[in-house]
């Protein structure tokens, strides 16, 4: 299937139907509380959330169940057990089982129950350690993958596999969609379980309010990094979910880069902090560039919107009147 083709294919479909019956799955989370922003700002009125309390998207019959009485049109599918290096280390059974469990039992059920169609989200992390940059879709399995994360990126790429299965076998709209690293309202900004945009945000605000005078942050400060605005990620997922239907999962970037010191440089201007930034380079720097090949989102016909210093102003924002201290 082209691009055109991908494009006609799923026209007129969810986007002429503003009171269709869509579920996003993980709806509190940095990603699914942005689409569901996303979803209600362009006119979409009949949105179905469950939290985990009410819905526990491990549990088959629960799912059954849900699926069976509720009947939705359209799934996002943004729930998922998510963590830092440290976590994926030490949890590797929770992470590959509880992401092989959510995906099996909604893309199932979504299948089974009638729904037109899915939209799966996954990881940059499904790629090979050692992908060409920027990495192409054509990357997927072909090398190993990154160790301390692999147990959450076999389970993300079965979910890619399993939508090409449905739709292969069952003719069923199932798509997926690999976003970059993202950032924004809603992000996880724990001292020690955070990823680095957020903890550079939560450390520079607390050198601020306590006057320290340095803040050292690890490694050379040379490696390229590539973020998008979860604002964005929520805009393409609503333009997927409208305008592409297509066998191929479809990443999702910014397309530009930004060193680590580049990035602490502008969090420090953001937050305020006036002291001095010193760099341990004794301590590793990880890969040197990891970067998100965008072309086909952008043949498409979509490009994000907002730029990293206006996100960032946002998310500190957010942070100030949402994160106690």
């Amino acid at each position: 299937m082209t691009l055109t083709d991908a494009a006609s294919a799923a026209a007129g479909s969810v986007a002429a139907d503003k009171s269709a019956k869509i579920f996003v799955a993980g709806h509190r989370g940095l990603v699914g509380s942005a689409v569901v922003r996303r979803l209600q700002n362009v006119g979409y009125t009949n949105l179905i959330l469950r939290s985990h309390t009410e819905l526990d998207l491990t549990n088959q019959a629960a799912v059954k169940t849900f699926f069976s009485i509720e009947k939705p049109q359209y799934v996002i599918l943004a729930a998922a057990k998510v963590g830092g290096i440290h976590a994926n280390s030490t949890y590797p059974a929770d992470f590959i089982t509880v992401n092989l469990q959510i995906q099996t039992n909604v893309i199932d059920y979504a299948y089974r129950y009638g729904v037109k169609k899915l939209l799966f989200l996954g990881s940059s992390c499904i790629y090979p350690k050692h992908a060409p940059q920027p990495i192409p879709e054509s990357a997927l399995l072909t090398g190993p993958l990154e160790p301390t994360n692999e147990w959450y990126a076999v389970a993300k790429i079965a979910g890619i596999k399993m939508c090409q299965a449905y739709r292969i076998q069952y003719k069923w709209d199932a798509i997926s969609a690999m976003p970059t690293n993202l950032y924004g309202p809603n992000d996880n900004f724990h001292p020690e379980n955070s990823h680095v945009l957020p903890a550079l945000m939560r450390r520079f605000h607390e050198a601020k309010v306590t006057g320290a005078k340095e803040v050292v942050v690890w490694g050379t400060g040379s490696p390229l990094r590539e973020f998008l605005h979860v604002d964005d990620l929520a805009d393409s997922v609503v333009f997927l979910l409208e305008n592409y239907s297509g066998l191929e999962h479809v990443n999702v970037g910014s397309g530009k880069e930004v060193s680590i010191k580049e990035l602490a440089e502008l969090v420090k201007e953001v937050v305020g902090f006036e002291g001095e930034l010193v760099w341990d380079s004794s301590k590793p720097d990880g890969t040197p560039r990891k970067l998100m090949d965008s072309s086909t989102l952008a043949k498409l016909g979509w490009e994000p919107k907002i730029s990293l210093r206006d996100g960032l102003v946002g998310t500190y924002q957010w942070y100030l009147n949402n994160v106690k201290q």
